[in-house]
């Protein structure tokens, strides 16, 4: 059956991914994903950072299968009520006092952007610049593109979206330098996680706030990876004590379905009236219900703090190994359950391969980094598995290169 899936999506989609890992999977129970013939893979990436449930959840599927017997999708010509608790409920827990939803990360980043140059546009300002970081992702569509600080996303794009410059991470002198009278917002990723899994300085996010402050720039945190429980807080600038002006989540928002969101503070949100923004699909019934399905989960089975507790067990025992594996793990960052493993480059994409037959998923990201971002229900017993897993692994991969 693979070999089938494989020619069809060779035939009829379009080569986007390339040859993608040789296997496709039928079902899941919590942390496992089982394949055509039943085999059983250990799920550390969570769809990239998105099932945060794990798979299966039982009090998931049911809530979502509650909402399909009702009413999948209306419109915004309508009020839609899923759409206008899952707002209450995300402004209720977070800095943000009103939402707007999206259908991913990529689109949500997109209308921040939009709220952003409105805001200077309604003030009678003619600002349009957005500064974000180099090695950052944003997504996909052309404008996030142009945020995204890696030539190897833009360079087939060219020209760029206007008004979009990158700066080193973590260096303030280089963002002052590139702040001018025409600059309307400056995004960061809290954590870079496509790049390999990179944290700002806590020093480095709280000038940027005060510099925000005394400019009038508007501060954009791209959530959609850091968001939702995925720290060890409910959204990363919780982690860190600064407050943006817009903040976008996806990702695990939805645990599984397509949902994005941008949230703002009232300073910005109010410069979007009607008729300055919109979606078809966004804020369905179904799409929110799954939104509120994953924080009442959340809340009922205290996943955000397990996150914090179970991540910084994971990384404290991933460094204990690094102390032993010094000459084959470079650094272990991150914070909650996503985590970075640096590995030496010459075994790193072995490491990740053999990881994969071996029924463990993860991604390689920036080359030579292991990127772990598995379901926020994991235990210590799932971590000892992995890292037992990763240390058979390292030590074989350096020992075939060797010889």
């Amino acid at each position: 059956m693979l070999e089938k899936i494989i020619r069809l999506d060779k035939e009829y989609y379009m080569n986007t991914f390339g040859d993608r890992l040789p296997v496709y999977f039928e079902r899941g129970e919590g942390l496992k994903l089982f394949d055509d013939k039943g085999n059983a893979y250990y799920d550390f990436l969570g769809g990239i950072a998105v099932n945060s449930l794990g798979h299966g959840h039982k009090t998931f599927i049911s809530a979502l299968k509650a909402q399909l017997d009702k009413v999948i999708h209306t419109s915004s010509l309508y009020y839609i009520e899923n759409q206008a608790r899952l707002a209450q409920k995300i402004a209720e827990n977070t800095c943000a006092e009103r939402v707007f939803f999206a259908n991913s990360g990529a689109e949500a980043n997109e209308g921040a952007f939009k709220l952003a140059k409105i805001y200077h546009y309604k003030k009678g300002n003619e600002r349009y610049e957005i500064i974000s970081l180099d090695k950052s992702f944003h997504g996909r569509t052309l404008a996030a593109v142009a945020a995204t600080g890696q030539e190897k996303y833009q360079k087939p794009y060219h020209p760029l979206t206007p008004g979009f410059k990158q700066v080193k991470p973590n260096d303030f002198d280089a963002l002052l330098e590139a702040v001018t009278d025409k600059t309307a917002a400056i995004m960061i990723e809290l954590i870079q996680g496509e790049s390999g899994v990179y944290p700002m300085d806590k020093e480095y996010v709280e000038k940027l706030r005060a510099l925000c402050d005394e400019k009038d720039i508007v501060l954009i945190f791209d959530e959609v990876q850091t968001g939702m429980g995925r720290t060890g807080r409910l959204f990363a600038h919780q982690l860190y004590g600064v407050e943006p002006d817009i903040f976008t989540s996806a990702k695990a928002l939805g645990g599984g379905i397509p949902i994005g969101a941008v949230c703002a503070c009232k300073k910005v949100c109010d410069a979007f009236e009607p008729g300055d923004h919109g979606t078809t699909f966004g804020g369905n019934p179904f799409a929110t219900s799954a939104g509120l399905a994953v924080f009442d989960i959340y809340e009922k089975e205290r996943l955000v703090e397990n996150a914090e507790k179970i991540g910084a067990y994971f990384i404290n025992v991933l460094n204990a190994l690094k102390d032993k594996m010094a000459d084959k793990i470079v650094e272990i960052r991150g914070a909650g359950l996503l985590i970075g493993i640096q590995i030496k480059d010459e075994i790193a994409k072995n490491v990740s391969a053999r990881l994969f037959e071996d029924g463990f998923l993860v991604s390689l990201c920036g080359g030579n980094t292991i990127r772990i971002a598995p379901p926020l229900i994991i235990n210590e017993n799932d971590v000892d598995l992995f890292v037992n897993e990763l240390k058979k692994v390292l030590e074989e991969c350096y020992n075939e290169r060797l010889n």
